[in-house]
C-alpha cells in the first residue's frame, strides 16, 4: 500500500497498520483536532503552518515541511523502500514517553537529514524541562556484516525487535550531516536501552559526519557491526559509554570529541564481539579511531577512558586522553576473548597519544604478557594533539 502525504490548508487524517512489534500507528492529526495548532501570520492571515503528530510504521517516502512544527509523540519507523527527508534547520521535539518513542531506519530504507554549520538538524525532547532518557533516540539498520550470526544471516535490534546485518558492506541507509540529538536514551528495561544514534549493521555507503549525541541516559553513539564510517563526533554527558562499538564494527571513527558528566562511564567501550551472544562469524571488531580528545572529570577512582575487551581489535592513532585514573583498560582471556592476542599480532596498537592527569596509561587485564612500550605500540607517547572541536564544531554543535 503506497499513501501520500497532502499538506496544504488541512492536514489529512491517515492511519497506517502496525506490524508485530506493537508499534503506535501513525497519526496525522486533522485540523478538527485540538492539538492541532494553526501557525497563522500577524494580524490573522493565512495559515503558515502546522503541528503535526507522527509516530508508526510508513510504507511510503516522508518529507517533512519546514513550514510545518513536528511532534514524535511515537515510534515512527520507516519501512524497507522508503526515504525520510528533514529538510536543514529543523527541530523535531519527542514526547517525553521514554523508550517507546524513536525513529527507525529500517533495512533497505534511508534518511536524508542535511543539515548545515549554520542550520543544524535537531532531535530533542519537548518536556518544558528535559532531561536524559527523555525519549528514545536514532535507530539506523543496515545490511552490512555483523559477527553475531552467521555470515548472512540477520539478527534482531534490541530496540523495535528490527532485523539487521548481512553480506553488503557498502549498503546504504542515507545521509546524516550537522544533526544533533539531545535528552535521549529512554530504557526499556535493564536489557534494552536507546542511545543518542544506534547503527546496527549499518554499511559504509551511508555518509555520517557531524553529528552529537547531548546529554543521554545511555550511549551517546553505539555500533551493533556494520562497517559504517563516521567523522566529526560531539558525545557529550552521556551517562552511559560515550561512544561504544561491538558485533564486528569495523568502519572508521574520525575527528570525536567526548567529554563526561559526574558518573558517567567510559569514553570509549570497545567489544570484539556480543558475548550475551555468540561470535557465530569469528571475526572481531576492527575499527579505525583518528583525532580524538576525551575530557574526563579528573583523574578519580575507578575511572577509564578506553575499556578494549572480548577480543577487540582496532588502530588508534592521535588519541588525547585528560582526567581518569586509567587510560586503555585491556580485558580479555586466552580463549574467546583474545584482546591480549590482537595486541601482540600487532591489530590492536595506539600511536601517538598524550595522557594528562592520568594514573596509568595502560592496564593489562588480559592474560597475556606484553610491554607497554613494545608490544602495545603506544609509540609517540606525549605527541598528540586531539581534534580540533572547536573548530570544526563551530555554530552547531552544543558543548557545556
Amino acid at each position: 500500500m503506497k499513501n501520500t502525504l497532502i499538506l496544504g490548508a488541512a492536514i489529512v487524517s491517515m492511519l497506517f497498520s502496525c506490524t508485530t512489534d506493537d508499534t503506535a500507528d501513525i497519526i496525522i492529526n486533522d485540523n478538527s483536532d485540538n492539538s492541532i495548532t494553526n501557525n497563522t501570520t500577524p494580524g490573522g492571515g493565512t495559515p503558515t503552518g502546522q503541528t503535526i503528530y507522527l509516530a508508526g510504521n510508513y510504507d511510503s517516502d516522508l518529507t517533512l515541511d519546514p513550514i510545518n512544527t513536528y511532534i514524535l509523540n511515537g515510534s515512527l519507523i520507516m519501512l524497507d523502500g522508503t526515504t525520510l527527508t528533514i529538510p536543514s534547520g529543523m527541530t523535531i521535539k519527542a514526547s517525553s514517553s521514554g523508550a517507546s518513542v524513536y525513529i527507525a531506519i529500517s533495512q533497505g530504507a534511508k534518511i536524508i537529514a542535511s543539515g548545515t554549520p549554520t542550520e543544524p538538524i535537531v532531535l530533542t525532547s519537548n518536556a518544558p524541562n528535559p532531561a536524559a532518557g527523555d525519549w528514545g533516540g536514532l535507530i539506523l539498520l543496515g545490511k552490512a556484516p555483523i559477527n553475531s550470526v552467521v555470515a548472512g544471516a540477520t539478527s534482531t535490534s534490541e530496540i523495535a525487535s528490527l532485523p539487521y546485518g548481512g553480506t553488503d558492506p557498502a549498503d546504504n541507509s542515507g545521509t546524516i550531516q550537522y544533526l544533533r540529538v539531545e535528552y535521549s536514551g529512554g530504557a526499556a528495561d535493564g536489557q534494552s536501552e536507546n542511545n543518542g544514534l544506534s547503527f546496527y549493521g549499518v554499511g559504509n555507503g551511508t555518509t555520517v559526519q557531524y553529528i552529537e549525541s547531548f546529554e543521554g541516559k545511555d550511549d551517546g553513539l553505539e555500533f551493533f557491526g556494520g562497517t559504517v564510517n563516521v567523522s566529526y563526533i560531539y558525545s557529550i554527558n552521556n551517562q552511559d559509554d560515550s561512544i561504544d562499538w561491538t558485533e564486528g564494527y569495523s568502519g572508521t571513527i574520525t575527528h570525536a570529541y567526548v567529554k563526561h558528566g559526574p558518573d558517567h562511564d567510559k569514553a570509549f567501550e570497545c567489544d570484539g564481539y556480543n558475548t550475551d551472544f555468540s561470535n557465530a562469524a569469528g571475526y572481531y571488531s576492527k575499527p579505525n579511531v583518528t583525532n580524538v580528545t576525551i575530557i574526563g572529570q579528573g583523574n578519580t577512582s575507578g575511572t577509564e577512558a578506553i575499556r578494549l575487551r572480548a577480543g577487540t581489535q582496532g588502530i588508534f592513532n592521535n588519541i588525547l586522553i585528560q582526567g581518569f585514573e586509567e587510560g586503555f583498560d585491556l580485558d580479555g582471556d586466552a580463549g574467546d576473548n583474545p584482546t591480549g592476542a590482537g595486541v601482540v599480532s600487532g591489530d590492536l596498537n595506539v600511536t601517538n597519544v598524550t595522557f594528562t592527569d592520568v594514573t596509568t596509561k595502560v592496564k593489562n587485564d588480559t592474560g597475556v604478557s606484553f610491554n607497554i612500550d613494545g608490544d602495545f605500540i603506544i609509540s609517540g607517547d606525549g605527541n598528540a594533539t586531539g581534534t580540533d572541536y572547536a573548530t570544526w564544531g563551530a555554530g552547531w554543535s552544543r558543548v557545556e
